[in-house]
């Protein structure tokens, strides 16, 4: 079988050139976009609009130029996300909306309306069939996305404290999902938090969106309330000092797993086309309301039909590529106790796992690992 072709090109440009945003035009027209027939059709290109305070997440004017070519080709385009489900500034649709005009995504900064795929308070989706899952039978999915006819999916790729990176798989099946369909793919999540390493700091509580932590001020310890915490992790990542640990050892797994299965659900049936970033390489997620350094350099823009295939290409970029100094990764090496995973996002949040993510994503045939990189 022909292995997928995954383009690339890198953020170079000469004086009086083109922009990046031309070169990301040219791109994913070499990358073949302009074979899906986009002639009147509702094309949802699916993206993250950052949190407030955070400013690594893409730029309007990448969207820009994809919603320009799906124009282009008579395509109807609109962007999209859907809720979250912890505090921030995109936990319902009114909010979420706000949020991105301030960050720059406007219909007129963009050229398109901006739709939030699941509807004012999260509910409004549909259940998706998962063809072959093994974790999920049926995705809760926004429905706006799925009422989309052709989906582009335009991923800012950098690391997640959770899921190692969050690349186009994570900007897909976790993006999409519903307010319930996120609970749904975190519930192997369950975490407790152990006292003698707990400084009662409250930095993890103010993570929490649903009653899932109650500090003790006689102990000054904070603890787990089984009866509200959805297993969402986000206080996991919120922890400077590795207080709060997943009660099983394989809900890492089992969110990487649902993750893939909750973007095959997204896919099937329809013309797909994925893009995706390597640039302000942070090491969290763009959810959180704020970005510590880059730990890897700017590497390039990369194009592919085949979803795993591009994660798998951008992986590949950063494990060859050289750590930023002055970043989380290089502090986390500069440790009396450090581990050398021959892993940039191992190395840099050790609790974090990427790989299990890609093989139940061949495993569920949602692409090929095996690809062929085509530079321009």
């Amino acid at each position: 079988m022909e292995k997928p072709k995954v383009y690339f090109t890198d953020f170079r440009t000469i004086a009086n050139g083109d922009g990046l945003p031309t070169k990301l035009k040219k791109l994913i027209k070499k990358a073949g976009i302009g074979t899906i027939d986009m002639d009147g059709k509702f094309v949802a290109i699916k993206m993250h609009f950052g949190e407030l305070g955070n400013i690594s997440y893409l730029r309007p004017n990448y969207a820009r130029a994809v919603v320009d070519v799906v124009k282009e080709l008579g395509g109807k385009p609109f962007l999209t996300d859907c809720n979250t489900m912890y505090p921030g500034s995109r936990k319902n649709a009114l909010e979420h909306l706000e949020c991105a005009w301030e960050n720059g995504f406007t219909p007129l900064t963009v050229g398109c309306p901006i739709l939030i795929g699941d509807g004012l308070k999260g509910t409004d989706d549909i259940g998706v069939p998962v063809k072959g899952g093994e974790y999920v039978k049926e995705a809760r999915i926004g429905r706006a996305i799925m009422d989309a006819d052709i989906f582009i999916s335009l991923t800012h790729f950098k690391g997640h404290e959770m899921a190692g990176f969050g690349g186009t798989i994570k900007n897909i099946g976790m993006g999409c999902g519903s307010r319930a369909g996120k609970t749904d793919q975190h519930k192997n999540g369950r975490p407790h938090v152990e006292e003698e390493a707990c400084r009662g700091c409250r930095r993890c509580q103010r993570e929490c969106a649903n009653g899932g932590l109650i500090f003790n001020p006689e102990t000054r310890k904070m603890h787990v309330d089984d009866a509200h915490c959805v297993g969402c992790g986000r206080c996991l990542g919120a922890c400077n000092f590795d207080a709060i640990k997943f009660n099983d050892d394989n809900a890492v797994a089992m969110l990487n797993a649902r993750m893939a299965e909750y973007t095959k659900a997204v896919l099937d049936g329809r013309p797909n086309f994925h893009i995706s970033l390597i640039v302000d390489v942070s090491p969290n997620c763009d959810c959180h309301c704020e970005n510590d350094a880059p730990i890897l350099p700017d590497i390039g823009m990369f194009a592919s039909f085949d979803p795993l295939a591009l994660d798998q290409a951008c992986a590949d970029a950063c494990l060859a590529a050289a750590p930023m100094p002055h970043s989380q990764l290089t502090d986390n090496m500069k440790k009396a106790d450090f581990i050398d995973w021959n892993d940039p996002f191992t190395n840099s949040t050790p609790e974090s796992e990427w790989k299990t993510c890609l093989a139940h994503a061949e495993k569920i045939g949602l692409g090929n690992r095996d690809y062929e990189l085509i530079r321009m």
